[in-house]
């Protein structure tokens, strides 16, 4: 790995490009310094070039101390906002410059997984890795992302470079899913109490469909351990699980169309599907409104977001179960009246556009916000209360409102742009001035 300045590692969806990073980083973060990001495109704070500049600075900075001259020389000339404001980005680039410039750098490996879910800023970022592979003999980049043209295109201009498909090492990658998938199965008999030819049937199975898919393996196991299912009928169960991811999310989807809860389910895909990062329990109840009649009833919510497992909660916050199931439910396909399951998919979600979802949103955030806010909400008495000494509520007041008081105006944009016919009604009109 020492020979060559630059790794980059590319695949399709599932095939395991994130936990091959993860296992990288756990075993070189035993010997060496370590800088590392992984970008995720469904949440705002870590999906553009900006956060992975500050977060490749932070843990350089973090584990090499010396090396935070360079961050103060920065701060002591303004404060923070000089790390914030608009123009971040050339202040990051300057200080991560001088960073690899350093005499006194010790070897560190960069890792950056998914550079395809950098949402803002990817063509300055890339630009970034190239030139600087090569900028410090101390340095080494480890980075991944799908298949794109564009992102290969613009890495393959660095001098020297070692790049890694996996789908070019297909036997590999097959050993170590065939692995994954025995731990599974081991799982699943210790969950449920399955006796060793089911164990052994379920391997088999997992073997012949996997398609070398981490994530499709799973996708399945994930459905086997949430299903109230009798051992006898639990291969017939299995065989419905179709090959491929897309034909897997498709036959989710299907899950979803059969149960009664299928209408709650629709509207909380539409807005996990655009809010501008991964939402809470609470801000997912405010903001979607079908939900008012079981907005105590926690164990059903949580129920109803799992139902076809596009969907997961993690500390009481909504994500997608991977970036490529989020795809599918956006994926339009050129032709409205395709009949391609995602193209089906898309339009179940979204009625009526994915504008009209943003406009309701925004509607919503308005309601929130009139009925939440007001003045010194915290109880605190003075304006000039030092914020590191605010003790912040239990329940939080601002809990609910939160995800609104930032991205309502980004749904109120989205709501009215490119070619929609959604318009800012009159309601809403007379809804902001009150709100003003």
């Amino acid at each position: 790995m020492a020979r060559s300045p630059r790794k980059f590692s590319k695949g399709d969806p599932g095939k395991g490009r994130t936990m091959l990073l993860c296992g990288i980083v756990d075993e070189l973060s035993k010997s060496i310094p370590l800088s590392f990001f992984f970008c995720q495109a469904t949440d705002s704070s870590i999906n553009n070039a900006t956060a992975v500049l500050r977060g490749l600075i932070y843990l350089l900075v973090d584990q090499q101390a010396h090396l935070l001259s360079h961050v103060r020389s920065k701060y002591d000339r303004a404060d923070e906002t000089v790390f914030k404001d608009a123009n971040a980005w050339d202040t990051l680039l300057e200080i991560f410059t001088n960073i690899l410039q350093d005499p006194s750098l010790k070897t560190t490996y960069l890792v950056i997984d998914a550079l395809d879910e950098c949402v803002t800023g990817l063509p300055e970022l890339l630009g970034l890795i190239a030139p600087k592979s090569s900028v410090s003999p101390h340095v080494k980049w480890i980075v991944s992302s799908r298949n794109w043209p564009q992102i290969e295109e613009r890495l393959e201009t660095a001098a020297e470079k070692t790049r890694l498909s996996l789908e070019m090492n297909a036997e590999s990658i097959t050993t170590a899913v065939e692995a994954y998938f025995r731990h599974q199965a081991l799982y699943l008999k210790r969950l449920k109490g399955y006796d060793r030819p089911t164990e052994n049937a379920i391997q088999k199975y997992l073997s012949s469909n996997a398609n070398g898919t981490f994530l499709w393996v799973a996708l399945v196991c994930q459905a086997l351990a949430g299903l109230k299912v009798r051992t006898r009928h639990i291969l017939a169960k299995l065989r419905t699980f179709p090959p491929g991811l897309d034909s897997l999310y498709t036959q989710m989807m299907e899950h979803i169309h059969g149960s009664e809860d299928a209408d709650r389910c629709r509207h909380i895909l539409a807005v996990a599907t655009i809010v501008r990062r991964p939402i809470s329990l609470q801000e997912l109840i405010s903001l979607v409104k079908v939900l008012d009649d079981i907005c105590d009833d926690l164990e059903s919510l949580g129920e109803i977001i799992g139902l076809g497992s596009f969907l997961t909660l993690r500390e009481r916050t909504v994500y997608f179960v991977h970036q490529s199931a989020k795809d599918y439910l956006l994926r339009k396909g050129s032709d409205k009246t395709s009949n391609e399951p995602s193209r089906k998919a898309f339009n179940w979600v979204f009625p009526s556009g994915v504008e009209e979802v943003n406009c309701s949103i925004f509607s919503r955030s308005l309601d929130i916000m009139s009925s939440t806010l007001r003045r010194d909400v915290y109880n605190l008495s003075a304006p000039g209360f030092p914020i590191e000494n605010v003790r912040v509520p239990d329940p939080d007041p601002l809990s609910i409102a939160r995800y609104s008081c930032v991205y309502r105006v980004d749904h109120l944009y989205n709501s009215v742009s490119g070619k929609s016919t959604i318009q800012v009604t009159p309601g809403d009109c007379r809804t902001i001035d009150a709100f003003l």
